[in-house]
């Protein structure tokens, strides 16, 4: 498989895409704003100025895009992947988005005689990178043999979590729920130790040496220490999207989840203050301005 095309060419997009060029891959591209394409031309992809015109005659699409609204619009269609991926090719989604969309879109590429996966990914875009990305994968497993090189070629590791396609994303959700909850833990203890005088640097030393010896609590807790929420790694205005999609989630199975209450307030909030081009750990001014701290 050396023909892929890849359609979102984001923070996260972008140097996933360069990737696969460094990999080796014939890499055709489509953005909305053809500049990122440009700048993937001169590394050897083929910029296309439509989806439809991307999509033909490759082994594989892969879709890395904000929202479901995205996602569906560049799916269906007369310049749709559906209307245009050749039979047999395979189309991985590598968004964040809904199950329901996932459900679907995997039903109408059976109908069109193509294939389908699901293959969220968890990491930042310097992640993406260096290729550290965690993939988590679900869908049939005759087809995920078929993508191994591609994927491996994006990532640190692939998680499989079966064949029920929309399982991937809601691990996705799980575990972006966790992000945020760890994101609002600190936020409030900083807050309180603030308060009573404890430097919050000193603080995050402590817990990233020893508690939480891990990387996502000291890549996090840097950014909250130092305020560095700009440049975005991934903007708030997204993360209220993820924040979304928990409730519907938990709407769906009927799963209680108040934390998620608490981290939709967190998110309106925010854009309310017209943080939404601030990266998604910004809702830790919140909780300082709630304590009377700014």
């Amino acid at each position: 498989m050396k023909k892929v095309a890849f359609i979102g060419l984001g923070s996260m997009g972008f140097p996933m895409a360069k990737n696969l060029l460094e990999a080796g891959f014939e890499l055709h591209v489509y953005n909305r704003t053809k500049t990122k394409s440009i700048e993937l031309e001169k590394f050897g992809a083929k910029v296309f100025n439509c989806v439809g015109d991307a999509v033909k005659n490759v082994d594989l699409v892969i879709t890395m895009l904000a929202n479901d609204e995205a996602l569906d619009s560049v799916s269906f269609g007369q310049d749709g992947i559906l209307a245009n991926l050749n039979k047999q090719a395979i189309h991985i989604s590598m968004s964040t988005v809904s199950p329901e969309l996932i459900e679907k879109l995997s039903q109408e590429h059976e109908n069109h005689e193509q294939k389908f996966l699901s293959a969220p990914v968890f990491g930042r875009p310097e992640a993406a990178l260096s290729r550290k990305l965690w993939v988590v994968m679900s869908g049939k497993q005759s087809v995920k043999e078929e993508v191994k090189e591609v994927v491996n070629a994006l990532g640190q590791g692939v998680f499989d979590f079966g064949e029920k396609v929309s399982a991937a994303n809601l691990i996705k959700i799980a575990g972006n729920f966790m992000i945020l909850s760890m994101v609002e833990a600190i936020s409030e203890s900083l807050a309180l130790l603030e308060k009573n005088g404890v430097e919050r640097q000193s603080f995050i030393d402590f817990i990233t040496s020893t508690l939480f010896n891990i990387p996502i609590y000291q890549n996090y807790g840097k950014i909250i220490a130092q305020r560095q929420y700009e440049p975005a790694g991934f903007k708030l205005e997204l993360g209220l999207k993820d924040v979304n999609l928990m409730h519907e989630a938990s709407s769906n199975a009927r799963v209680p989840m108040p934390i998620v209450d608490i981290l939709y307030s967190r998110f309106l909030t925010s854009i309310a203050k017209n943080r939404a081009h601030f990266d998604w750990s910004a809702i830790e001014l919140i909780a300082a301005e709630n304590a009377g701290l700014k």
